[in-house]
């Protein structure tokens, strides 16, 4: 499902919302490496430090396609902290953060730090998730004030690995036929917590970012970035840097999306929606062959009705001799098609 990866690629969550005080995190001592690459500073634990320096040259060509991407470098050295399995990774946090259970991997942007679980970079999930991660540390290296749904749009195009994804195009088709779009206000600082609720958050932020890129690329996109680390708001950046509004972008969005996403597609991705959809046609088929069926036999009904018509009023008529003085017949030999359907009762 789609909602375990969208809770891995989360930032840094936000304080959990009880207000009951929570026990103090105990922290095992971990015994650590370091060494460093060109623009990061790599801290691993001692079982973790070969897959620390498997890690470096990727990350390397990561932060070139983030820069590329946002249209901008962000400055600083980013360290980087490589955990081998759960206690070391709760050990090896920032101080004064408690990582989330179902975490594999968090950033830090105003510390510049990120942490990684090793056992997960074998996986392509682990792998999405670091790359995710770094551009949080990106946006949040080069400004401040940036939309939830920014963040996030940005974070899944760079990530996006598969061209095509049948659960998020279900996703947004159902919520175009359905009028459910989120206004992008709405995403601004937080999405909902509803599971199918965030999961359209972040299919429709995607979407979004994915547009404005397609529509104003990496120059674009490279003034808002320089902009908001000016310290514009966002929303007076967006408008510099692109030269229109978010309302006005949202709508052409929308406009994009409902042709984009039609919702007759999302009959074939589902094995019960398709055998719904094969019961229905069978229905309309068997309506149609009884409609014909019946129209067939009322046609029938009708022809022995006129001949058994012509037969009264013909046996009504007088007798007439023939030559020998024998009596005529009066009724004639019926047309060959009555005849033919007649005896074909």
């Amino acid at each position: 499902m789609l909602l375990p990866l969208l809770a891995l690629l989360a930032a840094a969550p936000p304080p959990t919302e009880p207000t009951f005080e929570q026990p103090a995190l105990q922290r095992a001592v971990v015994e650590t490496v370091s060494f460093d690459s060109q623009r990061f500073h790599f801290v691993a634990s001692t079982g973790a430090a070969q897959p620390a320096h498997a890690l470096a040259p990727e990350l390397e060509r990561l932060r070139d396609e983030v820069g590329e991407l946002i249209g901008a470098e962000f400055p600083g050295v980013t360290e980087v902290r490589v955990a081998l399995g759960r206690e070391e990774f709760v050990a090896m946090a920032v101080e004064g953060s408690r990582p989330p259970s179902w975490a594999v991997a968090l950033a830090w942007p105003e510390a510049n730090v990120i942490l990684v679980d090793a056992k997960t970079l074998a996986t392509s999930e682990g792998k999405t998730t670091l790359r995710h991660e770094l551009v949080h540390i990106a946006l949040g290296r080069l400004g401040h004030g940036w939309p939830r749904w920014f963040q996030e749009g940005v974070a899944q195009m760079v990530t996006q690995e598969r061209p095509f994804d049948t659960e998020h195009y279900s996703i947004m088709a159902v919520a175009m036929a359905t009028d459910r779009l989120y206004p992008f206000d709405v995403l601004r600082d937080g999405f909902p917590e509803r599971p199918a609720s965030a999961q359209l958050a972040y299919a429709q932020s995607r979407e979004f970012v994915s547009f404005l890129y397609g529509k104003y690329g990496a120059d674009g996109f490279g003034e808002l970035v320089k902009q908001v680390g000016d310290g514009v708001v966002f929303e007076q950046a967006f408008a510099r840097a692109f030269h229109s509004t978010i309302s006005v972008e949202e709508n052409e969005f929308r406009r994009a999306m409902a042709l984009r996403y039609p919702w007759w597609p999302v009959l074939f991705m589902s094995g019960s929606l398709l055998w719904a959809g094969s019961a229905v046609l069978m229905v309309v088929a068997f309506v149609r062959r009884r409609r014909v069926v019946k129209a067939h036999r009322a046609r029938q009904r009708r022809l022995e009705v006129l001949e058994d018509t012509a037969i009264v009023l013909l046996s009504t008529l007088p007798h007439s001799a023939n030559e020998d003085g024998g009596l005529v017949d009066p009724i004639p030999e019926l047309p060959w098609r009555i005849t033919s359907i007649t005896a074909s009762r």
